[in-house]
């Protein structure tokens, strides 16, 4: 691979790209530049043994530089041409009944559902009867950047309820609810029907809009996404997908040029409960130290040296023996003559 520049086409049709001599970069985003998936598919490809680095298995964090030949299952991964003027960026209306993997294996999958000619995975998902648009792509560290619910990248949903809206509906929602043991970052709510309101979310837990509405006591009927930051539904009719525009893209690249593409390390605080104290667990962290309480003698065993018996006499020091002041054993009964 001379002046590192890996010519040719990968077996995914992906032209290749070099590492520059006097600069590194990690496996991970080497195996996602190259459209084979996200990096944190990379990573577990990584974990899985599935990857070689010259012929060797590599450790979670390593970086290749020019030269260095990465293996995926046997099959050599290319880079991304200059620029990346060879990644794919769509816009689909997924419809009801689609599922969010790229599993050929099962039924009904959006890859196949889509059936394009490049290797593309989704942007993030959308359950299974769940509606509208989510964005493909072959550009792996684009994916984390917009998913990451620290860089607070916009989705916007239009959802419909079983049953009319109360009033405080909208403030309970746009305040946070707790869910799946944490609670929803705050978000913008606005009724705009009798059992309709938009949300606007910049973060994307599982079923999260459907859980919420499950807490106030609503069920959704219909969940259609809109939006994805500044790439809109418009038009596209369900089950049509359309490329991006330049102008989408670049807003996209604008928009994430400043985000993380790996976790900040920074996890996001659960809700507080109160859990009830076991007795004889460990005090808490500042707290005094809790009294030891006497302990009770066991039945059938006499009590310990020291304790008085409720006739006010000591026990003995010795099991079996009457102490100093203990009560004297009676005298077996006479025998009669």
């Amino acid at each position: 691979m001379a002046s590192g520049i890996i010519a040719g086409y990968s077996a995914y049709g992906l032209q290749a790209h070099s590492v520059s001599n006097d600069s590194t970069i990690r496996l991970n985003k080497f195996i996602s530049d190259s459209g084979r998936c996200s990096r944190r598919e990379a990573d577990k490809l990584i974990d899985s043994n599935r990857v070689k680095v010259n012929g060797r298995r590599p450790e979670l964090g390593t970086r290749v530089e020019a030269g260095d030949v990465v293996t995926v299952d046997g099959q050599e991964i290319l880079g991304s041409a200059p620029g990346k003027s060879d990644r794919v960026y769509l816009a689909y209306n997924k419809p009801v009944g689609i599922t969010c993997t790229t599993e050929r294996s099962v039924k009904g999958n959006i890859v196949d559902a889509i059936d394009h000619d490049e290797r593309i995975f989704p942007i993030g998902r959308l359950d299974k009867p769940s509606e509208g648009l989510i964005l493909l792509t072959s550009d792996g560290d684009i994916v984390n950047k917009i998913l990451r619910a620290e860089n607070a990248h916009e989705k916007e949903y239009l959802v419909t309820v079983n049953k009319s809206i109360g009033p405080d509906f909208a403030a309970k929602m746009s305040r946070g609810l707790p869910i799946l043991d944490t609670v929803t970052k705050p978000c913008k709510v606005s009724v705009v029907g009798r059992s309709v309101f938009r949300i606007t979310l910049t973060q994307g837990l599982n079923r999260q809009i459907r859980r919420m509405c499950e807490y106030l006591g609503y069920e959704v009927i219909q969940l259609v996404r809109l939006r994805i930051m500044s790439v809109e539904l418009g038009r596209l009719k369900p089950g049509q997908w359309r490329n991006l525009g330049q102008r989408e893209i670049d807003e996209l690249n604008t928009a994430i040029a400043s985000s993380k593409s790996e976790s900040s390390g920074k996890k996001q605080s659960p809700a507080k409960k109160k859990k009830p104290r076991q007795a004889g667990g460990p005090p808490r962290s500042g707290a005094a130290p809790a009294k030891k309480s006497a302990r009770k003698p066991k039945p059938g065993k006499s009590a310990r040296a020291g304790e008085r018996r409720k006739d006010g006499s000591r026990a003995s020091t010795k099991p079996g023996k009457p102490g100093k002041r203990g009560a004297r054993k009676s005298s077996p009964p006479s025998r009669k003559r």
